[in-house]
């Protein structure tokens, strides 16, 4: 076994002073909200070490870049980006270059071919060496990789330190990885089986985040619904469920949404945890993916457009007021015109208040990247067209419906285009824009004014609760 090998094994631990005070530190992440935790982490650790986060790439010290490989172009991306930094890295050698992320897990030897002047390569799971792997890089001079091929619930990372952009609301994860097999998605190449934290572990680390001001936090994970399956707590499974109730019940948090579901794993249970426990917003991230069932039975996705419309409903029954969200792919192989046209039938029928849409990319490694019947891209450019056409006429419409409400709303900061304006988000996840100034994790009540395709804005009409 190499050193470096070792480096990457659990429950290797040591205790260390800062080694790189007043160095700095620049740190870009492509991807999701799980990239985007994975990034609070690095940038924690990095600053334990005494490092200072700078905003230009040139002027630092290390650059690290957290990749994302859902989608091609964010390969694209990341190998323009690096392309962009050989200049850099030539004109200061001891510029230290760090590629992390699901890029780097699945294209170590590619990143390796294509940009010799990477320093340090580190899997999905490995966030918690970033550190260890510059001691390494600064030693060796040369790529320095760690991989764990397989992990377990003690290796997740929990307790690390974190920078986190706002005070007042925090990802925590629950689970990692993913046991479903849907044809496009590399997300289990990459991220590996489905890990789920302790919950009182889960429980603990929300603790810690109310002590230190936290109001609201998001639940991680690719699949939330099957969180606990992997564990065995006194001979039972805890649920997510228990899970949604227990952090509903730390004092402090007054806000819990979670991400994401997966349809054919969703129950009542959930639905009556969400409507029974009072932090928990009243908003569902539904991942739909396509409305025809041909192609969802291709995707591997488990349930039909009618059952996807029936548990929508069951929600909507429950929890009273609910705001939905939603994934769709347009031009999947073999995707025909009528199943395209099933597609707006279910986005019609389903009423999303907003939805991700994404052009089908396909990633090497995947069953749907080989299938038959690939689209022509001007065909997935004209239905992509005609999606974004169809969902933003609902969101604006929905929104409409908004006018004359009260909503309760919890300060973002200011404006980006006006700092007398602050930004604020409801309990079903819109922005709504209202005069004035307030400090960030306020909480108010806001009468709606006016309703544009993508915000709300509105007038307080209570003063700050918190």
């Amino acid at each position: 076994m190499s050193e470096l090998t070792m480096l990457g094994m659990p429950g290797v631990k040591e205790v260390r002073t800062p080694s790189r005070v007043g160095k700095t530190y620049f740190l870009r992440t492509f991807g999701c909200q799980m990239n985007e935790h994975d990034s609070e982490r690095i940038a924690g650790l990095l600053e334990s070490d005494g490092m200072l986060p700078v905003g230009d790439a040139g002027a630092a010290d290390v650059v690290v870049l957290n990749t994302c490989t859902i989608r091609e172009n964010a390969d694209t991306r990341l190998y323009g980006y690096l392309g962009s930094l050989k200049r850099a890295k030539d004109e200061n050698p001891n510029m230290r270059i760090v590629v992390g992320g699901c890029s780097a897990q699945k294209e170590r030897d590619l990143i390796r071919e294509r940009a010799g002047w990477v320093d340090v390569v580190f899997g999905t799971h490995n966030v918690h060496r970033v550190v260890d792997l510059l001691d390494h890089a600064d030693e060796w001079g040369a790529i320095t990789e760690i991989w764990n091929e397989t992990v377990s619930v003690g290796d997740v990372p929990s307790g690390l330190p974190v920078h986190r952009e706002s005070d007042h609301s925090a990802w925590v994860t629950i689970t990692i990885g993913c046991n479903n097999s849907c044809t496009f998605c590399i997300v289990p190449i990459v991220r590996g089986r489905e890990i789920s934290r302790r919950p009182g572990d889960v429980i603990r680390e929300v603790e810690s985040l109310a002590r230190s001001g936290v109001k609201e936090v998001t639940l991680l994970g690719q699949n939330v619904n099957s969180y606990g399956r992997d564990l065995d707590l006194n001979g039972r499974s805890p649920i997510f469920a228990d899970l949604l109730r227990r952090v509903g019940e730390v004092e402090g948090i007054e806000r819990i949404r979670y991400t994401s579901p997966h349809p054919k794993d969703f129950r009542e249970d959930v639905a009556y945890a969400m409507a029974e426990t009072p932090a928990v917003c009243e908003q569902i991230h539904f991942p739909l993916q396509s409305g025809s069932d041909r192609i969802l039975a291709a995707m591997h996705r488990g349930y039909t457009a009618e059952r996807f419309l029936a548990k929508l409903e069951m929600m909507r029954g429950i929890v009273p007021d609910l705001a939905s969200s939603t994934d769709i792919i347009v031009g999947f192989p073999g995707e025909t015109d009528e199943d395209f046209e099933g597609t707006l039938e279910v986005v019609e029928a389903a009423r999303f208040d907003s939805a991700f849409m994404f052009q089908f990319s396909p990633r090497p490694g995947t069953p749907a990247a080989t299938m038959d019947g690939q689209v022509p891209a001007d065909v997935v450019q004209e239905r992509f067209d005609r999606l974004v056409e169809l969902q933003n006429r609902i969101t604006l419409e929905n929104n409409e419906l908004r006018v004359g409400r009260v909503e309760e709303v919890m300060v973002e900061g200011p404006s980006k285009r006006d700092p007398e304006v602050a930004t604020t988000r409801s309990r079903g996840n819109r922005i709504v824009h209202v005069p004035g100034r307030f400090d960030a994790g306020n909480t108010f009540h806001a009468e709606i004014r006016r309703a544009a395709p993508h915000y709300l804005e509105g007038v307080v009409t209570t003063p700050s609760a918190s």
